[in-house]
């Protein structure tokens, strides 16, 4: 019923810094800031992606560099304390990658993150090829579309499909991604499905209702 949402590739990132395996850290250090990005991706051969560094793999160095851990902390941060002895991506880098396909929408990209805890994810091909990068940025660019566009889309997508025949036009109204339906409609039951499908539109932030059933009892 909804027009073909975004997915990654439309948003993503196509030009990528990223390094080999034998990359040192202060190589790594110096990309990063030239780049302004907090991670990169680890690449061997023809660009297969077998890891990220990141900001977070090269901190343990300073965190740990002007004293020896407890025998507590030494237990709890091991990991923290290998990387804190790492000079090059291979021991530095946080391995296997996750990464996401092109083809993924931006809901499946913003799970991956959220459930990886990451701010970045390699765009891969079916083969694990690097071919671009996606960043949460990247991902909330959906909430820069023109309120009319969404308006739009909704009426065509949604109104026009739930509201065949209403009592009054279902207005739609949308203030900085807020999507306002108003009018007098015969099955106030659709209402919870209708919320359901605006949500689900690119770009709404929320949904709010002034619709009365038959009877004219407002359903909010």
């Amino acid at each position: 019923m909804h027009g073909t949402p975004h997915i990654v590739s439309d948003v993503m990132t196509h030009t990528v810094a990223a390094i080999g395996r034998k990359a040192n850290f202060k190589e790594i250090v110096q990309l990063m800031e030239q780049w302004k990005v907090s991670a990169l991706p680890v690449l061997e051969g023809e660009g297969r992606v077998i890891g990220v560094v990141s900001e977070a793999d090269l901190l343990p160095k300073e965190e740990f560099r002007d004293g020896d851990p407890d025998r507590y902390t030494q237990l709890r941060r091991l990991p923290d304390l290998a990387k804190a002895g790492a000079v090059t991506a291979e021991d530095l880098m946080t391995a296997p990658a996750v990464t996401v396909r092109a083809n993924a929408t931006l809901a499946q990209a913003a799970r991956a993150m959220a459930h990886a805890k990451v701010k970045r994810l390699p765009v891969v091909d079916d083969m694990g090829l690097l071919e671009g990068v996606v960043s949460r940025g990247d991902l909330l660019k959906v909430f820069l579309r023109d309120d009319e566009d969404i308006a739009e889309e909704v009426r065509r997508e949604v109104v026009s499909y739930l509201f065949r025949a209403p009592l009054s036009p279902v207005r739609v109204q949308v203030h900085d991604g807020v999507v306002t339906l108003a009018g007098r409609v015969r099955d106030t039951s659709l209402v919870p499905v209708a919320a359901r499908l605006v949500r689900a539109v690119e770009g709404v932030v929320d949904v709010e209702f002034e619709l009365t059933g038959p009877s004219g009892q407002p359903e909010r």
